[in-house]
């Protein structure tokens, strides 16, 4: 009774790493009970720039020695500047055991307004 396919629906969802758009960052983020944890994996220089709101500043090249989340199941979504970094941000966050991590890629997919 349909059991079987929302199980495998699930698995399908929590593939990580995995893109996320727009609309479903912005649901995210706006969501009252969030936990998701955006993380901008560009230098602090262009963090200082101009970031997506919320954002936590935790450049790609450092992750391993500076990222201590303690919670590995906690939803991450990483982005940069043109979807490089944040693809190799999530591959190493991945590396590292966490489980539910989302690339938005880069930043000019932001259609909000960025916070200085």
């Amino acid at each position: 009774s349909g059991e079987g396919s929302s199980g495998q629906l699930t698995a399908a969802v929590r593939a990580s790493p995995r893109p996320i758009d727009y609309a479903t960052l912005k649901e995210l983020l706006e969501a009252p009970a969030s936990t998701v944890l955006l993380l901008d994996v560009r230098t602090k220089e262009e963090y200082g720039s101009g970031h997506i709101p919320g954002a936590v500043l935790a450049p790609y090249d450092a992750l391993q020695t500076t990222f201590t989340e303690p919670d590995k199941n906690r939803p991450i979504v990483v982005y940069c500047r043109s979807g490089r970094r944040s693809a190799i941000a999530a591959e190493t966050l991945a590396r590292m055991g966490y489980a539910d991590i989302s690339d938005f890629g880069g930043i000019d997919r932001w259609k909000g307004a960025l916070q200085r």
